[in-house]
């Protein structure tokens, strides 16, 4: 796995640095395919997803824990779940907390209405709620369970093995590992291409540098990889987990900054808008296709909703493996609540508070957004030079962009070594560098040799990825409800509810034949005091009969 996949990558950089044209043609030409034939599978699978986590939640599997019945949980629930929300999509936030909100507010969504707050609102969470997380959490729970409960190897592959019947470790299961090390590390390069933009956009809104050169972008990214690299190994517990706290506070601090010195009110007002028209709108969101919009309704589908849904998939292998490592020891139920709704209630605050804050300042005319010049990296900066301490605050975005890179490339490194080595849960530390180097290495030689061109078609290639990875995905549902239904709690549950059934049978037709003694009966009739608990409630429930029957009006009889 690892020697093949090495070389998909190096051919993809060398194809990059020798015909950029020929590469950012392909994958437009694949991506717009994509979205123009298979995107009702991806809208049909992202609300799927939603269903089946949902589902195993609240269903009897959601008490049965991943991984021993007396396992605790390797980490504080708190860090849990900054761990998780910085690896799931804390710099997407970074990115488009500010342009979605004010992006569809500005341009109307399909079947919307021109500048409506609470279209636009409803529209951003749509893409950054429930549906990506329930993606994630479905990932996450079938690599967990076969890991943790089942004791397989954490890959993959091993979560198809009630499919495979042994058979994993050979040529489909190799493939579905190599699919997942190909997108975890295309969706890595382009992200840091992405965060070394906005770093590279903010050193200039705040005049520390006239114009962000190619050559300050690299330095930037060798920076960041040095820094994730170094964190990657020094382990879960302590890189991880220490730089997500960082992220947390820090995120925190700049979303109460904003909230204070922004529209206070207007955002206090906005939060319960946005969570019902979310909730009220999401059935209609889920079901929006290319069959109930125009051409240029289907064109605002492929450009937002299918191309999220695309994006999102290609980040499973490697969110969803790393949420299952630090998830070891949670049940089903608090995983699924954990995963889908703590980051949706960040989410909809978060976008309330930065979106919210830029429609306030476009509708008071302090703002002139244009959205066909607009660049996601920018707004965020824009919103932030008309409030106070602009250069304060847009050096915490620098810094928490910086840190959010860190933090989820140093997972994707953790998990391409996993995967490289069969699934180990910590796997060699030169493996693990390896990866990470790479990952920054080829980053930045795009960068160099051919702008940020070159980068977005291989943020396109991780897009395409995505494809296979949805009928995986499928797949892998019908195998973790095949494994759940055969879990020993589950198990041993039913064998309990036929016992007692075949009990109460067996009573039923012993009262009904007159088939029982005297010396089992006590003085007054009821069952002996050593009775089991059925026959106690067998002879209470018999005796609430007899008395129901003696009511007014009624015989005495049996």
């Amino acid at each position: 796995m690892f020697g093949v996949t090495a070389v998909i990558v190096i051919g993809f950089v060398i194809w990059g640095i020798a015909d950029k044209d020929s590469l950012k043609t392909a994958s437009d030409n694949a991506l717009s395919w994509i979205t123009d034939n298979l995107g009702w599978l991806f809208i049909l699978s992202a609300t799927g997803f939603v269903v089946f986590a949902i589902y195993l939640a609240a269903s009897k599997y959601g008490r049965i824990p991943l991984g021993k019945d007396d396992d605790k949980p390797e980490y504080r629930t708190i860090s849990w779940i900054a761990m998780m929300f910085s690896a799931g999509m804390g710099i997407g936030l970074m990115f488009f907390g500010a342009y979605e909100p004010l992006f569809h507010f500005v341009v109307a969504p399909p079947e919307m209405a021109e500048a409506d707050i609470r279209a636009a609102m409803a529209t951003t969470m749509f893409h950054w709620g429930f549906h990506p997380w329930a993606m994630y959490a479905v990932v996450g729970l079938a690599i967990a369970y076969s890991t943790y409960r089942c004791g397989r190897g954490q890959l993959m592959s091993a979560v198809f093995a009630p499919f495979l019947r042994g058979r994993e470790n050979g040529p489909i299961g190799r493939v579905i590992d190599i699919l997942a090390i190909f997108a975890t590390l295309f969706g890595t390069v382009a992200s840091l291409g992405l965060g070394a933009l906005q770093i590279g956009s903010g050193l200039a809104k705040v005049g520390w540098v006239d114009e962000p050169s190619t050559m300050l972008l690299v330095a930037v990214i060798a920076i960041l990889t040095a820094a994730f690299v170094a964190s990657a190994v020094s382990g879960v517990a302590r890189g991880i987990q220490w730089l997500s706290n960082i992220n947390m506070v820090a995120a925190l601090i700049l979303a109460i900054f904003v909230f204070v010195v922004g529209p206070t009110v207007f955002i206090m007002n906005l939060l319960p808008t946005t969570l019902g028209a979310y909730l009220n709108d999401l059935p209609f969101l889920s079901a929006r296709s290319g069959a109930t919009v125009d051409a240029d309704g289907q064109s605002w589908l492929a450009s937002w909703t299918i191309f999220y849904w695309a994006w999102w998939v290609s980040w499973t292998p490697f969110v969803g493996l790393f949420l299952a490592k630090i998830s070891k020891g949670r049940t089903i139920r608090e995983f699924v609540i954990g995963v889908m709704v703590v980051p949706t209630t960040v989410s909809l605050v978060w976008f309330c508070v930065f979106g919210g804050t830029a429609i306030r300042q476009q509708t008071d005319g302090v703002m002139n957004f244009n959205p066909d010049t607009a660049n996601s990296e920018d707004t965020l900066f824009d919103v932030l030079a008309n409030l106070p301490w602009t250069g304060i605050a847009s050096a915490l975005v620098m810094f928490l962009v910086a840190i959010f890179f860190v933090s989820g490339a140093d997972a994707a490194s953790l998990v391409m070594g996993s995967l490289s080595q069969r699934g180990a849960h910590d796997p060699s530390r030169w493996v693990t560098i390896f990866w990470g180097v790479l990952t920054g290495t080829v980053a930045a030689l795009l960068l160099a040799i051919s702008g940020d061109d070159a980068l977005s078609g291989l943020q396109q290639m991780a897009i395409i990825a995505a494809l296979p990875f949805v009928v995986v995905m499928i797949l892998m549902c019908f195998a973790l409800y095949k494994d759940l239904r055969n879990d020993p709690l589950i198990v041993a549950r039913l064998e309990l509810r036929d016992q007692v059934d075949e009990h109460i049978r067996q009573q039923a037709i012993e009262i009904s034949t007159g088939e029982f003694s005297a010396v089992d009966l006590s003085e007054n009739g009821s069952a002996p005091s050593t009775a089991s608990p059925v026959d106690t409630f067998l002879s209470s429930s018999s005796a609430a009969r007899s008395a129901d029957a003696t009511g007014p009006g009624k015989s005495d009889s049996p």
